[in-house]
């Protein structure tokens, strides 16, 4: 199962999952002749972006966290 797509994380992707949306309402035959795999390429390189970013991010603050710990770490075994 995948994620729900039109969430605050993905907000800035909602243009590209909007035409996907409305190319998925026209149908199963439309969607089965492949017309939607554009959309669908779209939708999948902006929610990659989106989540690439987010992995920057976090990895970022992860390394800043554990950069604070370890300054503690070394201020108690400096008064220890």
């Amino acid at each position: 199962m995948h994620p729900h797509l039109h969430t605050k994380d993905n907000s800035a992707c909602e243009a590209v999952m909007t035409a996907l949306d409305e190319c998925h309402a026209r149908g199963f035959l439309w969607k089965a002749v492949g017309m939607c795999n554009d959309a669908k390429t779209q939708v999948n390189k902006c929610l990659r972006a989106q989540r690439l970013e987010r992995t920057k991010q976090n990895r970022e603050k992860a390394k800043a966290k554990n950069e604070q710990i370890r300054s503690k770490w070394a201020e108690i075994d400096s008064n220890s």
